[in-house]
């Protein structure tokens, strides 16, 4: 899937991306996982959460918000894990168990084999690289996220619940057409507050 176009609002989020980044990469190695291990209790307290029966979440990279404790506690409530492919058709989810092992996929990420079932999450834990309280987020700038909540939301209603730290906040996203805000966004300081009002505020053009 290609880049989205060099248009100046996709600059824009270049630059907020590349600064929110910087300082989520600068913070120390134990207040990432404290934190992440906060925004795990945050999460599993999303009531509608309990009722999915497959959760897509994803493998961390970098310096990300670990959801491997959110992934622990899943199993442990008996719901299933379905973890994103990068394909040239988008992302795909293939269930995943506890064990299993993970295959090198490309941008450094660690990916289901490709021999696993694909399963469509009725809700997901959404990477990010920056958000509003609008509960708009920026991601990694392919869009991939962007894409598969479209093509999943056309079965039925898709729970997403972004997951960052707090330095990642930034004022405003500049959001384009294609851009869904979250339904839930959490931090290591707690669920983020987001204005209804704000996030139904028309779209920056292009």
């Amino acid at each position: 899937m290609a880049p989205h176009s060099a248009s100046p609002t996709s600059l824009l989020k270049a630059e907020l991306r590349s600064a929110a980044l910087a300082r989520r990469d600068a913070l120390d190695p134990d207040i990432r996982r404290e934190g992440s291990l906060r925004i795990a209790e945050s999460v599993l307290g999303v009531a509608a959460l309990a009722e999915a029966q497959i959760v897509g979440a994803f493998w961390p990279i970098r310096s990300e918000v670990d959801p491997r404790p959110i992934i622990t506690r899943l199993f442990e409530r008996g719901q299933r894990v379905a973890l994103p492919k990068v394909t040239p058709d988008g992302l795909v989810f293939r269930e995943w168990k506890a064990g299993e092992a993970l295959v090198r996929g490309g941008f450094g990420l660690s990916e289901p084999r490709e021999d696993l079932p694909p399963l469509d999450p009725t809700a997901l834990i959404v990477p990010l690289a920056a958000f509003d309280r609008r509960g708009q987020r920026i991601g990694y700038g392919r869009g991939y996220y962007d894409h598969a909540i479209a093509r999943l939301s056309a079965n039925g209603p898709v729970l997403t619940i972004g997951v960052a730290f707090s330095v990642q906040e930034i004022e405003t996203v500049p959001a384009e057409p294609h851009d869904r805000p979250l339904d839930h966004l959490m931090t290591e300081a707690g669920p983020v507050h987001l204005s209804k009002a704000a996030s139904d505020a028309p779209a920056l053009p292009r």
